[in-house]
């Protein structure tokens, strides 16, 4: 197995600029089509300068993974981790998740990649597994955060409200394609779920 050039200043914003190209790709043709050959191409590179940042093809996948997750983090939880914890948090980290799907419309890697290695047993299908249980975790623990504040119902179970907001989530990626009005749809889909397991207490505006 070739390894990677030792980084440096010029190489790491090399690397950088190569994994959003592949980002790009893969919200194109999946990351199996992404290829040494094409994102050479797409970053008018050789294909021995792309193989001088990766050590094989299945690390150029992984870290592809790994800088949109960082983006991603950035983009979503960060900015929602400054809200309070709670209900405030935890709308914040669905709104901004929606957006990141609607600011991606060739598709995101991240939900892209569940069906792209869905049947596909194999060291990248476990890691995507464990990439997305991650977040399923962070939701999760948000929705709990949001019942331990008293802003949700007593008897919510945070498994499932964080299930239904996936599942919001996936089928907009899924159905923008074919519904002009999925972002509206989902929005609303989101409001109508909390609205059901908001607490009495929350749901009663103030005097």
């Amino acid at each position: 197995m070739t390894l990677p050039a030792p980084a440096t200043a010029k190489g790491a914003h090399t690397r950088d600029m190569l994994l959003g190209c592949a980002c790009q790709l893969a919200a194109r043709v999946g990351l199996e089509g992404v290829s040494i050959g094409d994102l050479a191409s797409a970053a008018g590179m050789s294909k021995s300068g792309v193989f001088a940042h990766f050590g094989s093809r299945e690390d150029l996948v992984r870290e592809t993974l790994e800088w949109a997750a960082a983006g991603f983090n950035e983009a979503v939880l960060v900015p929602a981790l400054r809200k309070p914890r709670g209900m405030p948090r935890l709308e914040a980290i669905i709104a901004g998740w929606l957006e990141w799907i609607l600011d991606h419309p060739e598709g995101c890697v991240f939900l892209g990649a569940i069906s792209e290695y869905d049947g596909r047993p194999g060291p990248m299908r476990d890691f995507v597994t464990r990439m997305m249980e991650r977040w399923r975790e962070v939701v999760e623990t948000a929705v709990r955060k949001a019942l331990e504040e008293g802003h949700l119902r007593a008897g919510t179970d945070p498994a499932q409200l964080a299930f239904e907001l996936h599942g919001v989530m996936y089928g907009l990626h899924h159905v923008r394609l074919h519904v002009p009005d999925a972002p509206r749809l989902a929005r609303q889909a989101v409001r109508d779920l909390f609205d059901r397991y908001r607490s009495d207490a929350a749901a009663t505006p103030p005097r």
